[in-house]
């Protein structure tokens, strides 16, 4: 890959930023590779708009939950392979995780890009567990 430029944005949803000029950002600035976390939308609501803007090609993991959580990773690059939350590298004990739609990986060859949209533990003690057992799996 030649110089590469990365961007990380959490949207709070990529309908809503769509229309705030966020592809024209794109367009402007052609960074090599945009994560974006937060989108908040579920596979059957995305559109070529959304999934494939000019030069572009896009990799998303979506929540079971509409509306909620999300990542994408825009990139110029077909990287050698995509996965799709934890389950891939960790097996069944990580499927309770990739229901949220948290991360999607890709393999580079020189590098492996996480984009990852860590949960938040605030809520309450039940989530904060969740949070805390998501790290522990992410960092394995």
């Amino acid at each position: 890959m030649s110089k590469l430029t990365l961007a990380s944005w959490n949207v709070n949803g990529i309908r809503a930023i769509s229309k705030k000029g966020f592809f024209d950002w794109m367009s402007k600035e052609k960074p090599k590779i945009v994560c974006v976390q937060e989108t908040k939308i579920s596979g059957d609501q995305l559109t070529d708009e959304l999934t494939l803007p000019k030069g572009y090609v896009s990799y998303w993991s979506h929540a079971e939950k509409r509306g909620y959580s999300g990542v994408a990773i825009y990139t110029k690059e077909k990287p050698a392979s995509v996965s799709y939350g934890m389950a891939p590298i960790l097996g069944k004990r990580a499927e309770r995780f990739d229901k949220e739609g948290r991360m999607v990986a890709c393999d580079y060859g020189d590098f492996l890009l996480c984009n990852v949209y860590f949960p938040n533990g605030k809520k309450d003690d039940v989530r904060l567990q969740y949070k805390l057992d998501y790290y522990d799996a992410f960092l394995d």
